[in-house]
């Protein structure tokens, strides 16, 4: 049975634990970008071209971005320069030199102001769609990223959308089902839709190609966006505290879905539907994005015998010259397992009923002290880039032919938090599925220098925030701690016998003096609750902010035989 409803994002799963957030407001900023790019060459190099893909405005009934004062800079000039429009409307420059110098460098600078309007919207776009216009065709097809015409995108896209009459609801029941099904890592294997779809993992180009294999299977037309997202966070009010979104600044992959009565309208299939927000800098499309590949591109051709390959460095920075946020958002009783954000919409859509998870077993305190903990057991939100020298990441190098090579873009983003400032304390959840042993907690960390030390409280859980301690691990002191390139585990030991039931519980960072360390985190809640990573001021007893993504960190002791 239909019902005209005002709805928050995706379709409505009857769901205690449901993640549906009404989102409402508005964003409005003005940003000065700069994108940096440094080759040195290596050997000799014959030939060396770079591609670039200049941003435009655009707009959109929740999105719009207005590109202004573009200039890009190249050093030394090129040898050729050459502007085109691609067959999916993108601004491509390509520069060459020959016989390039020991380097090059280039700048892409300009002005976006963009804005986020997140007010009502209507929508009666019908499903399955009547007429797609011949222009927009192509963002139905099977690509080798977008895998529209295997058996089983094909059963899954069929299942999703069974007894669905609208365009909305068909969306809204393929991108709740990616959300819960689908956890953020980097970097996956592969970047494909039946990568994901099989290993239910990926990074934000798995995210994009799946969503949009499944919706155009079932003739929703869905385009791969590129761009970049910005660092600056915003905070979005809530009934009970403030919830704060950061994404990393960096390259990122998005999607637009055509509707037949909205035009193309941007979601991010990892937390947004039917909006992104204004930290997003839409830069090139194409069907998927092993097209999207113009902006970023580094080609060269070398000698015969040449020996090493060119180095490439990327920067981004962007100044919020203006920033205006007034945003607010309320949980709803629907709604996919998964955080997702919408915006209020009015149409017709069908509720799904899906079970409610199993609680985890109880265990009286004489149970807990008479089992015998014996058996190694480790979890956490364990995935992260490992070592990894965010500065330099690039490629790896392509040999196209035996002695031209290309470089591509890659997705590779630093997402991290510092966590040692004077003013703030941060704390991530765990829960425990069985009663255990405490050996450690381990953090996803980066030294970055300072001095002082460090250590990890263990809390009870008060209602959905950190409560009493429990435990506190051995400190740490910062000069024990080695310089390293990029994130590793740190281990916080306890001592003594620390045996705990099923239950949630929190690990809070403490410090003293003045390290300076960074926190690696995940898009999203790939482990634990959707309000399980909180902050306060250090002075502060109430942990009122909450963040919309999980810190890495990696539980260890032993479980019951």
């Amino acid at each position: 049975m239909k019902r005209l409803v005002f709805m928050f994002v995706f379709i409505a799963f009857a769901f205690i634990h449901a993640e549906n957030y009404l989102i409402q407001g508005s964003q409005s900023s003005e940003i000065r970008y700069q994108l940096s790019q440094r080759v040195d060459i290596a050997g000799k190099t014959k030939t060396l071209s770079l591609s670039f893909v200049i941003p435009e405005s655009y707009e959109s009934p929740t999105y719009v971005q207005r590109v202004s004062n573009v200039d890009l800079k190249l050093v030394p000039e090129p040898d050729q320069r050459e502007q085109k429009r691609d067959n999916r409307g993108n601004v491509v420059i390509n520069a060459t030199w020959k016989d390039p110098a020991a380097s090059v460098d280039a700048s892409v600078t300009f002005t976006a102001n963009n804005e986020t309007r997140l007010s009502s919207l209507k929508s009666s776009a019908p499903f399955p769609l009547t007429s797609v216009p011949e222009s927009i065709k192509d963002y139905l097809s099977h690509t080798e990223q977008v895998q529209v015409n295997d058996p089983e995108i094909g059963s899954k896209a069929r299942e999703l959308t069974n007894g669905v009459q609208t365009e909305f609801d068909a969306v809204q029941r393929i991108l709740s089902w990616v959300v819960d099904n689908v956890r953020y890592v980097t970097p996956p294997k592969q970047y494909d839709a039946l990568y994901s779809f099989h290993n239910g993992k990926g990074n934000c180009q798995n995210y994009s190609h799946l969503s949009a294999a499944l919706m155009r299977r079932v003739g929703i037309p869905v385009r791969i966006v590129n761009g970049v997202t910005l660092k600056q966070p915003y905070v979005v009010k809530m009934p009970d505290g403030e919830f704060t979104f950061k994404m990393g600044q960096g390259r990122h992959s998005w999607i637009e879905v055509y509707f037949s009565d909205l035009g193309w309208v941007p979601f991010d299939p990892q937390q947004s539907e039917l909006f992104v927000s204004n930290r997003y800098v839409r830069i090139e499309v194409g069907v998927d994005n092993n097209e999207t590949i113009n902006d970023g591109t580094v080609r060269w051709r070398q000698a015969k015998g040449s020996q090493g390959k060119p180095s490439f460095q990327e920067g981004i920075e962007a100044t919020f010259v203006g920033d205006q946020v007034a945003l607010s958002m309320e949980k709803q009783t629907y709604g996919p397992k998964g955080m997702l954000l919408c915006p209020k919409v009015q149409t017709a859509f069908q509720r799904v009923v899906t079970p409610e998870p199993p609680p985890p077993p109880k265990v009286s305190e004489t149970q807990l002290k008479t089992l015998h903990y014996t058996k190694p057991y480790i979890f956490g939100n364990m995935d992260f880039p490992k070592g990894v020298d965010f500065f330099i990441t690039r490629g790896p190098a392509e040999q196209d032919q035996t002695d031209e090579y290309v470089m591509r873009k890659n997705f590779m983003v630093e997402t991290a938090e510092y966590v040692t400032t004077k003013m703030t304390q941060y704390a991530q959840v765990f829960v425990l599925s069985k009663p255990m042993k405490l050996k450690a907690v381990s953090l996803a960390l980066h030294k970055f220098g300072g001095s002082g030390q460090i250590w990890l409280d263990l809390m009870q859980d008060n209602n959905g925030k950190p409560g009493a301690t429990l435990a506190t691990s051995q400190w740490m002191d910062l000069d024990s701690v080695p310089m390293s390139a990029g994130y590793d585990w740190m281990d916080f030991v306890y001592e003594g016998d620390i045996t705990i039931k099923p239950g949630k519980y929190w690990v809070a960072l403490g410090f003293t003096g003045s390290p300076i360390m960074n926190w690696y985190y995940t898009y999203g809640k790939p482990v634990g609750p959707v309000d399980g990573t909180r902050y306060k001021g250090v002075y502060d007893e109430r942990w009122s902010g909450a963040l919309a993504y999980e810190f890495n960190y990696r539980v260890v002791g032993w479980a019951a035989e």
